[in-house]
């Protein structure tokens, strides 16, 4: 991988459990764990990390699948999908098993904590990861989760779209966590098919009022124009124009991490 790819960061190369993988980091606030939406590390992406880091935090993003600085492309993000599909780390995670992606993160947050300090870290998962960072909250360190457009396990069957992709003792022990005070946000398009209202639904009914839900309108007629296929809240379908309700989305998100990384 070429120095040249986002060499506003620093690129670390990270063992964690037995696995390297690829690291970007910057900033020198408190930890935020930044982990990519499909089809890799693209730089919509790496744009929001800095907008994390600009207010204040520091931002460990690692590469997860993909090529990192690739930009977006239909044939590149189908073939990043198939290949991820069929990944025994990420397809365990899809069927509600342990997944060893989850561990190796977990360990990561570990590493960052140790790095940064304070009384935890912060993390946002993107459309195949949304829900990674639900699961990284059975670690007392993961304190301000966030859940951005959370599209595992694809929402085919109506047992899929209530679905959270957590395995029943993980559940309890984010349920669990939620009760002593761990709150969650999530992050979503209203009419977003891969991360349907039963799902957004789930989540209340198991956190209740620790589960923050940012849903932005784009139901057919919405005021802001969205169409069907709006999605990536804070990457892709972001826009940075005062007032635009995903630029609204970020600065919750930004006010989240500080509430609880203070």
């Amino acid at each position: 991988m070429s120095d040249a790819v986002y060499p506003d960061f620093e690129r670390r190369e990270v063992t964690l459990l037995g696995q390297t993988r690829t690291v970007f980091v910057k900033g020198e606030g408190r930890a935020v764990l930044v982990m990519h939406e499909v089809p890799g590390l693209h730089p919509a992406v790496a744009d929001f990390a800095r907008r994390v880091v600009d207010a204040g935090f520091s931002v460990y993003m690692p590469s997860l699948f993909g090529t990192p600085g690739r930009a977006l492309g239909p044939m590149y993000s189908l073939s990043t999908i198939a290949r991820a599909c069929v990944a025994s780390e990420f397809t365990m995670f899809a069927t509600k098993k342990s997944s060893a992606a989850i561990d190796w993160l977990r360990a990561l947050a570990k590493l960052a904590h140790e790095e940064r300090g304070g009384p935890g870290v912060g993390a946002i998962g993107m459309c195949f990861t949304g829900g990674f960072a639900l699961a990284m909250m059975v670690d007392d360190r993961m304190l301000a989760p966030v859940l951005s457009q959370p599209s595992l396990p694809v929402p085919l069957t109506a047992a899929q779209k209530r679905d959270v992709g957590l395995d029943d003792a993980t559940l309890a022990r984010v349920k669990e966590r939620a009760a002593h005070g761990a709150c969650v946000m999530g992050l979503r398009f209203t009419g977003d098919r891969l991360v349907p209202d039963e799902r957004f639904a789930r989540l209340r009914e198991e956190l209740g009022d620790a589960f923050i839900a940012v849903e932005i309108d784009s139901r057919p007629g919405n005021p802001h124009g969205f169409g069907p296929t709006a999605h990536s809240v804070l990457a892709t379908h972001y826009d940075d124009t005062p007032g635009h309700p995903t630029r609204a989305a970020l600065e919750r998100v930004i006010e989240f991490y500080r509430e609880r990384l203070r």
